[in-house]
C-alpha cells in the first residue's frame, strides 16, 4: 500500500465513486471553523478531504454527475472494521490482492483523519487505482458518521471489466473469510448507495426501506422480508 503523499490520489479515487457527488469548494463556514480547531486550509490533500466528509454522503432526491461506463458502480458492500487492527488487515488484503492485477491502494493517513475527525469523523478512507499515474480509479472505501466502523466498499466496472471482476472477485472472497457479517449494499438507478437510515438489513443484504424507496426511483411496492 502507497503512502498518500501525492494529494490529487484519493481525490480523484472518491470523486469516481456513482455513490458520491462531485466534491464541492470548502465552503467559508466549514473554513472558519476548520481554522478554529485546527490549521488553516492550505494543504491541497487536506482541503480535498475536508471537502469530500461535507459531499460523500448520497444525497436524498439528487442524481449523480454524468459519468463514463466504466466508472459505473458494479457491486457495494458493508464491511464490519470496528477496530484499528481490521482496518489496517483490511487495507493490507485489498493491497496484496490489487498488486496480483498490477493495481495499487492509497489510504488517508492517521493524521489526515485525526485533522477530518474535527468536522466529521472517519476511521477509513481508500482508493484502488489502476496505472502507476493513478490513470483509473477501480474501488473505493470509507465509512462515516452514520455507519461508523462499517466501511462501504465499492466497485467501478472499469476500463477493463474482466480484471476489475477478477479483483474484486478475489478482494470479496478473502473478505468474506475474514468478515464474515459483510453485507451487499443496493445500488440505485442513479448509481447511488441509499443513506444509512434508509437502509434495512436482512439475510441476504441490505434493501431500501419501502417507505423510503420513492425518493430513489426504486417504486415503494417491495415488502420487507419477514
Amino acid at each position: 500500500m502507497r503512502s498518500t503523499g501525492r494529494p490529487t490520489r484519493l481525490s480523484r479515487g472518491l470523486q469516481a465513486q456513482p455513490a458520491r457527488q462531485p466534491l464541492a469548494p470548502v465552503s467559508s463556514g466549514v473554513r472558519r471553523h476548520y481554522q478554529q480547531r485546527h490549521m488553516p486550509i492550505t494543504n491541497r490533500r487536506m482541503r480535498w478531504v475536508l471537502a469530500a466528509a461535507m459531499t460523500v454522503a448520497s444525497i436524498v432526491g439528487c442524481g449523480v454527475a454524468p459519468q463514463p461506463e466504466s466508472a459505473k458502480t458494479t457491486a457495494a458492500f458493508e464491511v464490519p472494521l470496528p477496530t484499528q487492527e481490521d482496518r489496517d488487515t483490511f487495507l493490507s488484503v485489498l493491497s496484496d490482492v490489487a498488486k496480483t492485477e498490477g493495481l495499487h491502494v492509497d489510504s488517508a493517513s492517521k493524521e489526515d483523519l485525526e485533522h477530518l475527525a474535527g468536522v466529521v469523523r472517519r476511521t477509513l478512507i481508500a482508493a484502488v487505482w489502476r496505472g502507476e499515474n493513478d490513470d483509473e480509479a477501480i474501488a473505493s472505501a470509507m465509512d462515516g458518521p452514520d455507519h461508523l466502523g462499517q466501511v462501504w466498499l465499492t466497485f467501478s466496472k472499469g476500463e477493463d471489466p474482466a480484471r476489475t471482476e477478477r479483483f474484486r472477485d478475489a478482494a470479496m472472497r478473502e473478505i468474506m473469510r475474514r468478515w464474515p457479517e459483510t453485507m451487499s449494499l443496493p445500488i440505485m438507478p442513479t448509481g447511488a448507495i441509499p443513506l444509512a437510515r434508509d437502509l434495512v438489513r436482512t439475510p441476504q443484504g441490505y434493501i431500501v426501506n419501502p417507505s423510503e424507496a420513492a425518493k430513489y426511483g426504486t417504486g415503494s411496492d417491495r415488502e420487507l422480508p419477514q
